[in-house]
């Protein structure tokens, strides 16, 4: 059975996630502890636990427990003290109070949600993205930096404060893999932060593993603005320490309606123009999810109505590892 290792976190991680479990693989995902937007960031300020969003979406995404169970974890309060709060990350808040230790969180969660595969926190530690941008300016907090969105401002540099130490099943699971798949995702506060813990960056140049980058089908006002494909692999590489073995990326078409409502939101399709920028191999196909999603009025943050298919991007990273 292939070892596969999903590096990430939020809904880019999720879609590869609950796309690959309906496969025969041993799954393990390495998610981002640096949130601290909406929700996730509420409770990490006034409760001081870890930031629980995306690891509660990870854990959904590999659950197999009844639809009841899913829909819990994924319900967010709309009115009252708690609007805005997911019930899974208050779940998982609290779990964190009564436990001896974030290991024995994730080992209830997951027996609750019944997950295929392994649900890995990449640090335990609280720490805080930093953001360096073109203009000088510097914003701490993932939250901050994703809310930051300036038009033309480029990030220049990216780096942890304080430094985070590596949880050590993390580095495990990369070196044992046979593929490692990073992204889709926001690229500075979903998988940027992955890579600047202390030992990932090195267990993945190390690694015997394949990578392959799901390349983002749109680009993030604030973070990746004007980006082509070669563009988020040039950052991406700065941070990996080496270039992907295998690009994905979209080629199928992106309705009308939908380009309009990125480009009122200052955010367009990311170009391919990896034939000019990247000699590895490229894989190409329609990876687009038909259903259109829309944001609740209760989400304090800025969410993607376009998402890559877990069906279609499934299918075809399992013809590539196969």
């Amino acid at each position: 059975m292939k070892k596969i290792t999903v590096i990430g976190g939020g809904t880019g991680t999720f879609v590869v996630l609950s796309g690959l479990k309906e496969y025969p693989l041993d799954l393990s995902a390495i998610i981002t502890m640096m949130d601290s937007g909406g929700s996730t960031g509420r409770l990490r300020d006034q409760l001081g636990v870890l930031p629980p969003g995306d690891l509660r979406q990870s854990l959904i995404a590999l659950s197999e427990a009844s639809l009841m169970w899913r829909k819990l974890f994924l319900y967010r309060f709309e009115s009252g003290d708690l609007a805005g709060h997911n019930f899974g990350n208050i779940f998982l808040s609290a779990l964190e109070k009564v436990s001896p230790d974030y290991n024995e969180v994730i080992k209830t969660a997951s027996f609750i949600l019944q997950t295929k595969g392994k649900v890995i926190p990449v640090t335990f530690d609280q720490v805080n993205l930093v953001a360096q941008y073109s203009n000088g300016k510097v914003l701490k907090g993932e939250g901050k930096i994703d809310t930051n969105l300036l038009k033309e401002d480029k990030i220049i540099n990216a780096y942890l404060e304080p430094k985070a130490a590596c949880n050590k099943n993390a580095i495990t699971s990369i070196l044992k893999s046979d593929y490692v798949i990073i992204g889709p995702g926001d690229l500075y506060t979903s998988i940027i932060p992955v890579l600047l813990v202390d030992g990932i960056k090195e267990a993945l140049v190390k690694t015997k593993a394949k990578i392959i980058f799901v390349v983002n089908l749109m680009t993030k006002l604030g973070q990746t603005h004007k980006y082509s494909a070669s563009d988020h692999l040039h950052d991406l590489a700065k941070y990996l320490g080496k270039l992907p073995d295998i690009l994905l990326i979209n080629n199928g078409k992106i309705p009308a309606n939908i380009i309009k409502w990125y480009q009122d939101h200052h955010e367009d399709i990311v170009v391919d123009d990896l034939s000019k920028n990247y000699s590895g191999k490229t894989v190409k196909a329609d990876l687009i999810s038909s259903r259109i999603f829309s944001v609740s009025v209760s989400d304090r943050l800025s969410r993607s109505i376009l998402r890559h298919s877990p069906r279609k991007l499934a299918k075809v990273i399992s013809r590539i590892i196969t």
